[in-house]
């Protein structure tokens, strides 16, 4: 969730690179080599970084059509748990391949930080 000393949510930890750099990070602390307060200002910046850079660089469109089995909205947080999912990727040139799943589960937070308009 964002706070006002991170105004970035950090939902990218969980993601696989985050969890490579939380581990590392955690390697180094209990190796002494950098401070817990300096992995924190690190995980802040990859959760700015990561961010930015998917807003700005990506640019691949997608569709997708299941059964809706839950939906929740808690700390201004949407949920979204599919089932029976396909997925369809737009490509230029017409291609669209598409990809079907069992269940999928859906995080989306508001794209604005706190205090923005």
């Amino acid at each position: 969730m964002a706070t006002p000393q991170n105004p970035y949510y950090e939902l990218y930890r969980r993601s696989s690179i985050g969890m490579a750099l939380t581990d590392a990070l955690d390697d180094l602390i209990s190796e002494g080599r950098i401070a817990p307060q300096l992995a924190m200002k690190i995980l802040n910046n990859f959760d700015k970084h990561v961010t930015e850079v998917l807003s700005e660089k990506v640019k691949a469109n997608l569709t997708f059509k299941g059964n809706l089995d839950t939906y929740r909205f808690c700390d201004e947080v949407w949920t979204f748990l599919i089932k029976n999912v396909t997925f369809k990727f737009q490509q230029q040139g017409g291609n669209t391949p598409s990809v079907t799943t069992d269940k999928i589960k859906i995080v989306s937070c508001n794209s604005k930080r706190p205090g923005e308009a």
